[in-house]
């Protein structure tokens, strides 16, 4: 089954394409969706990560000729009331960048005792203007003083995983998908599909 998926954030691509061709067993392919650049982005508009996951599955549903998969996930931060949260992409403001993202997050967490966090990922699905289902994984951690590893992208230096008594960043790409909240959400997407 040839699945879509509509996202210009190469690491989230590379995870994607690596769920899929592993997780998938075979069964499923994914590319990005056609000419996705020249779409314009939708707004997003909703205030958790299940809703702007739906509001852009339904928006890029419309331009794909099979299903379609998006995902809204980030970092909700115990000591920062949840954020950066919905907006862990562009928190550093207009033009943020991985590093000037970290940056900002290593200044709000200057002093704070609680370290704990949880990257969550929502997986939306639809087809044609409709929802299929949503699929949502969380991975539990606390946050670093200072980036560790080289590897991921986003928050993922600064996010140690007690589990594997390490950061994201310095897991492979299989390793970080056995375990991340993207990959929970793309495992329990790719069973649904079995199922239908």
């Amino acid at each position: 089954m040839k699945l879509y998926c509509a996202t210009t954030n190469p690491g989230k691509l590379r995870e994607f394409q690596l769920a899929i061709d592993t997780l998938g067993k075979g069964q499923f392919t994914v590319e990005p969706i056609p000419s996705l650049q020249s779409i314009p982005a939708p707004d997003e508009t909703g205030s958790t990560f299940e809703e702007n996951a739906v509001q852009k599955a339904l928006y890029y549903s419309k331009h794909a000729n099979g299903p379609v998969f998006v995902d809204d996930s980030g970092l909700a931060v115990d000591a920062l009331k949840g954020a950066p949260g919905i907006y862990s992409a562009r928190y550093s403001g207009e033009g943020a960048t991985d590093a000037t993202n970290n940056a900002k997050l290593l200044r709000e967490m200057k002093g704070k005792r609680d370290r704990s966090a949880e990257f969550v990922c929502v997986v939306a699905l639809a087809e044609r203007g409709r929802v299929l289902g949503t699929f949502a994984g969380i991975a539990s951690g606390e946050l670093l003083d200072a980036p560790r590893g080289g590897e991921g992208f986003g928050y993922d230096p600064l996010f140690f995983y007690p589990p594997r008594q390490c950061t994201f960043a310095e897991l492979s790409a299989e390793e970080k998908l056995t375990e991340s909240h993207r990959g929970r959400a793309l495992r329990l997407m790719l069973d649904f599909l079995r199922q239908r």
